[in-house]
């Protein structure tokens, strides 16, 4: 056992005088020792419970055989972090999780791990730390929260934020405002729509590292409870047969999970978290390889924030299990992989079943006949940039605006909220890429201000940062080169005309190529916003948002 280089021999008595004095009995130190990361704090909503399924987990190894060993891990809450200095440490949080994991399992070997985040960076994480340490590992998350109920219709994190651009134009009263900021998060759990967390954990699933039913399990629902359970006792399972991480989360397992990202329509994250896990497993993913299988995959679930349907809902359909199912009639899922059951995809497959058609739509009738979301291309964008083009509006799939330039998140938010974004406009947020920003934020603010001003149908946004995966509307990121870099959306000018072709995978800044070259001879890098801790050591060291803002290797 692995393990056994910490507690075998005479010349450990120290070592296992150390467990000892932790109350653990010679009996559980002569078992397979299997380490929990416990994400839980009191900061994030979906991790608040996560106390209640470490004891599920750690029930289920003592009862396979095994001994648990827990220790804690950071989270930072995106909807908390969110629109100040914050949020521009949550995409880099997303490397110490990983590290942290790393740190703790090589320097206790471990015969096997159990991860247990929830949300956004959290869970992606995680599997970057599995795949690096390739040692017996499975993942069980907290499950998201249920929609809230307001004036007879559902209700969720991102209504709150939508709703002050309502407040702003006097569709809401503050009271309202408050009313329904006590509603739209009734319970625990990752926030309640295919937002990132959630589009993480459906991933993991689809991936094969987690157990069926991890991705859609509400987290108040007491299968979540058994499914702990049963993943402590599955982790057991795959250190007696040697099943490592990098066994299952092959190349063509990465390909079943951006077909089931492209069936969702889930966060445009994955595009930074699922290349960054590929990494990690050393599987070389490109960014085209996202337009490829949208072009061969449906869209086939409208869910919270594109559509009506909740995590809830798409549990009760048959979860992400009936969606791979559905998708195998594309001929899009390999059902040769392996998975943390210890049996293939296709074994696994074969009580699914989709229990709502509206839900789950089938492939010959689908919500889109692409996927969820498109890789878009251009002048502007030489590497890449990403829309959830299943959540714009049909008339804004192709659209021609002047630019409105922000250097910054805020200037932005504050004026869309003064009114002073016309319909029509294309407003520019640049210098919040990974590097720039530093830590490439989350536009939410923005974004659900455009919406709760009624303009999602008539303006769009660019920005070399981020969006939340509650954004909906013609909200185009992780732009690169990013501005900082030299990148050409760093020369945009006001009422420079931008042209955006979402079918035709296009994002062009229409202005002669002799004017940028003047504007190029004048450009300078700003100065950094950060030059002290954490955040100034990653702005030195991570790579563009299209190589999935990771960090550059030693």
């Amino acid at each position: 056992m692995r393990s056994d280089q910490m507690k075998k021999g005479i010349e450990r008595a120290p070592h296992r005088s150390l467990f000892k004095a932790m109350g653990y009995t010679d009996q559980e130190i002569s078992r397979p020792l299997i380490g929990v990361a416990n994400s839980f704090n009191e900061i994030i909503p979906g991790h608040i419970h996560l106390r209640q399924i470490a004891e599920a987990v750690k029930a289920g190894i003592r009862m396979a055989g095994g001994t648990p060993v827990e220790f804690g891990g950071i989270g930072v809450c995106d909807g908390i972090a969110m629109n100040h200095l914050g949020m521009r440490y949550s995409l880099a949080s997303r490397e110490l999780v990983a590290d942290s994991v790393e740190l703790m399992a090589q320097a206790h070997p471990f015969d096997g791990l159990v991860l247990i985040p929830s949300c956004d960076k959290i869970t992606p994480g995680m599997m970057m730390a599995m795949l690096r340490l390739n040692i017996p590992a499975i993942m069980v998350t907290g499950g998201p929260m249920l929609t809230g109920d307001w004036k007879g219709g559902k209700v969720n994190l991102i209504s709150v934020f939508e709703g002050i651009g309502k407040v702003k134009r006097g569709e809401l009263s503050e009271d309202e405002l408050c009313d329904l900021e006590s509603r739209a998060c009734p319970t625990c759990g990752s926030c309640a729509g295919m937002f990132t967390a959630n589009s993480m954990n459906c991933l993991s699933e689809a991936l094969g590292l987690s157990l069926p039913g991890n991705g859609t399990i509400p987290a108040v629902d007491a299968a979540r409870i058994r499914l702990a359970k049963l993943t402590g006792m599955q982790v057991m399972e795959l250190v007696e047969k040697e099943i490592k991480p990098r066994d299952i989360a092959t190349d063509r397992a990465f390909k079943n999970a951006i077909a089931v990202d492209m069936a969702l329509g889930c966060s445009t994250n994955t595009v930074l978290h699922v290349p960054a896990i590929a990494r990690e497993a050393e599987v070389d993913l490109r960014l085209d390889a996202f337009n490829e299988m949208s072009t061969r995959t449906a869209h086939i679930c409208s869910l919270i924030p594109a559509g009506p349907h909740s995590l809830h809902d798409l549990n009760r359909a048959g979860g992400i299990q009936a969606v791979m199912s559905e998708l195998d009639n594309l001929g899009v899922i390999d059902k040769e992989c392996l998975t943390v059951t210890g049996r293939r995809v296709g074994d696994n497959l074969e009580k699914a079943k989709v229990a709502d058609r509206e839900v789950i739509r089938p492939v010959s009738d689908p919500y889109h006949r692409e996927g969820g979301i498109a890789i878009l291309y251009g002048n502007i964008a030489a590497d890449g940039a990403v829309v959830k083009q299943s959540a714009v509006a049909p008339e804004m799939l192709e659209h021609r605006g002047p630019a409105r330039v922000f250097e910054g998140e805020a200037d932005a938010y504050e004026a869309i909220l003064s009114g002073k974004i016309n319909p029509g406009d294309v407003v520019v947020i640049r210098y919040e890429g990974p590097r720039g920003g530093p830590g490439m934020p989350e536009m939410l603010s923005p974004t659900a201000a455009i919406v709760g001003m009624g303009l999602d149908r008539q303006v769009a946004l660019l920005t070399d940062g981020r969006f939340s995966g509650g954004t909906q509307g013609a909200a185009i990121g992780h732009i690169s080169p990013e501005a900082a870099e030299g990148g050409l959306i760093g020369l945009v000018e006001e009422n420079d005309i931008i042209e955006i072709d979402i079918p035709g995978r296009r994002l062009t800044l229409d202005v002669p190529e002799d004017v940028l070259a003047e504007r190029r001879k004048k450009w300078t890098p700003p100065a950094p916003r950060i030059t002290t801790g954490y955040l100034a050591r990653y702005a030195a060291q991570v790579t563009s948002g299209a190589a999935g803002a990771v960090l550059k290797k030693p």
